[in-house]
């Protein structure tokens, strides 16, 4: 753990840096010094637990943000190697490609449904927004009161903080790539 600090330095500089802060903003959304910031993110001070609590309430991120390894520049994930999540005996199928981001706020999934499937979502929270491309199929899709109808090449993003429901209007398998943005929870 000798590059520890370093690391801690590096994730909160990628964090003032992707939130425009200067130092000194960032001395005021946390309460923590600038002259204290800057150490930390050179690397030259190991910041006590209080003063990284400070840091992550101040930003409203996780503690565990600020002291996680990067992840690698490139990922590569293909949805037979994810597990997926079966829903009315196996008709729905979603395979978690790209799990929630805390930093991006949004996740990736590819959804298969067998033909006649019908799914409902209740809604999300305000401000969440889904993102849904059709790769094969057909999909109908109904928020409150519209009904969208979706085939191959289409694509559509709606606010998803109300009821909604997704039908394979197909007589073959429908699939479609969602993403699920959760914008200012």
């Amino acid at each position: 753990m000798e590059n520890f600090p370093i690391q801690i330095g590096e994730n909160i500089r990628k964090i003032r840096r992707e939130r425009g802060f200067s130092l000194e903003q960032m001395a005021e959304a946390t309460g923590v010094s600038k002259a204290m910031i800057g150490q930390i993110e050179r690397g030259d001070s190991n910041p006590t637990v209080a003063i990284l609590w400070k840091i992550a309430n101040g930003l409203k991120v996780s503690f565990s943000s600020l002291i996680e390894k990067p992840r690698h520049q490139v990922s590569i994930t293909h949805y037979k190697d994810v597990q997926p999540v079966l829903e009315d005996d196996g008709n729905y199928i979603v395979y978690p490609i790209f799990p929630f981001d805390p930093f991006k706020k949004w996740e990736s999934y590819r959804v298969e449904m067998k033909p006649g499937c019908s799914y409902k979502n209740d809604g999300h929270p305000p401000g969440v927004e889904e993102y849904i491309s059709v790769i094969s199929g057909k999909i109908a899709l109904q928020i409150a009161d519209e009904t969208y109808e979706l085939q191959e090449g289409s694509s559509i993003r709606f606010a998803a903080d109300s009821g909604h429901q997704y039908v394979n209007s197909s007589d073959g398998q429908a699939v479609c790539h969602m993403v699920i943005y959760y914008g200012n929870e």
